[in-house]
């Protein structure tokens, strides 16, 4: 109890408290000054349980899409109305956020260990390893779905289902097995623009004055006993607008933009 209490993974609430309200800080400009934030649907967030909330989203960079939810959680929470104004909903952080990363991606530096401790569940990747794909998938680690069974039951998890930051690719079944399983609340979250405010790490700023979006919407509606696995996995694809069916409704223009920026991340490895 007390200054060293931990929670079901062993970290110190008091240092975890710390780490969230020191990057949070350091990093608030990024969504609210160098970029504007566009929020919808905060109030979707003070309605929400204590625990069994599972956020699904598309992926567009390692860690600046993490660092986002952090902020709009937290200052929704506090009151605020799809903004993000005024740090001080950081002091009191909600501590039992978690996000699902990729083990490797969590060991490459100083920094994603450090921020791994804010509320990292790391999981080994079956079907990539060291950037690319496999042809032969591995094993799933049972330690990993136990994990984020664990973090279910204590709080919110934040996962990206497509497993990768690039756009329609296909729902991982693992993410369709875990909603059947645990039964949790799936609230989908669709943003857009953080690909172009960052590098593909979503650590260094790479375009100033960009508009990203971050829309919160309604929970899914899932028949936990009925829904089959392939069901549940197309439901997922098209709250996180990641089913094949939007590229036919896509301007070409969009594809355009779309491709320059797929050029311009190979200069991010």
């Amino acid at each position: 109890m007390g200054l060293f209490k931990r929670n079901p993974f062993g970290h110190i609430y008091f240092i975890k408290k710390w780490l969230i309200r020191i990057f949070g800080a350091i990093t608030h400009k990024r969504y609210r000054g160098f970029n504007d934030l566009h929020i919808e649907g905060s109030e979707i967030i003070k309605n929400l349980p204590e625990t069994n909330v599972l956020f699904i989203s598309n992926h567009q960079t390692y860690f600046a899409d993490v660092v986002a939810m952090f902020h709009v959680f937290n200052a929704s929470l506090s009151g605020r109305q799809d903004n993000i104004k005024n740090i001080g909903y950081l002091w009191q952080p909600k501590m039992n956020i978690y996000y699902v990363a990729a083990k490797e991606t969590m060991r490459t530096g100083l920094l994603p260990r450090i921020m791994a401790y804010a509320g990292a569940i790391t999981v080994e990747r079956t079907w990539r390893e060291k950037g690319k794909d496999v042809t032969e998938k591995k094993e799933v680690n049972p330690n990993d779905t136990e994990n984020i069974k664990i973090a279910l039951e204590d709080g919110w998890v934040i996962t990206f289902p497509q497993g990768t930051t690039k756009s329609f690719k296909p729902v991982r079944k693992g993410t369709a097995h875990i909603i059947k399983q645990h039964r949790p609340i799936v609230v989908p979250i669709v943003i857009d623009g953080f690909r172009r405010s960052f590098d593909k790490k979503g650590l260094r700023l790479k375009k100033k004055g960009i508009l990203q979006s971050f829309i919160i919407k309604s929970p899914l509606v899932i028949d936990y006993d009925n829904d089959t696995i392939e069901e549940i996995v197309e439901k997922v694809e098209f709250a996180i607008e990641q089913h094949p069916s939007f590229l036919k409704v896509i301007p070409a223009a969009l594809i355009k933009e779309q491709e320059e920026l797929n050029q311009m991340r190979k200069w991010d490895y």
